[in-house]
C-alpha cells in the first residue's frame, strides 16, 4: 500500500503551519492537512470547501460525518 509523506513544520507555508499548530494545541490530528499539502495547489482547493462545510457552514456536521463513513466503508476502511 502506497504511503503518502506527512510533511514536517519546517515544510509548510506560513498559514498552513498556523493552522496545524492551532489544531494540534487543541488534540487535533493534522496528519491529513500534513499529507495533502504535498500539492500546496490541491490542499489550497480542497481547504476552500472543506473548512467551511466542516463547520457548518455549507453541509451539517452529521451529513458529513454520515458520508465519510459511508465511503470508508466502500473502501474497506474502518475507521
Amino acid at each position: 500500500m502506497a504511503r503518502i509523506r506527512l510533511l514536517a513544520d519546517e515544510e509548510l507555508d506560513d498559514p498552513t503551519r498556523k493552522t496545524v499548530k492551532e489544531m494540534e494545541s487543541n488534540g487535533l490530528d493534522t496528519s491529513t492537512i500534513r499529507g495533502l499539502a504535498n500539492s500546496q495547489e490541491f490542499f489550497n482547493s480542497y481547504f476552500q470547501f472543506y473548512y467551511p462545510a466542516r463547520q457548518g457552514r455549507s453541509l451539517s456536521e452529521e451529513l458529513i460525518e454520515m458520508t465519510r463513513l459511508r465511503v470508508a466503508r466502500h473502501n474497506d476502511c474502518f475507521t
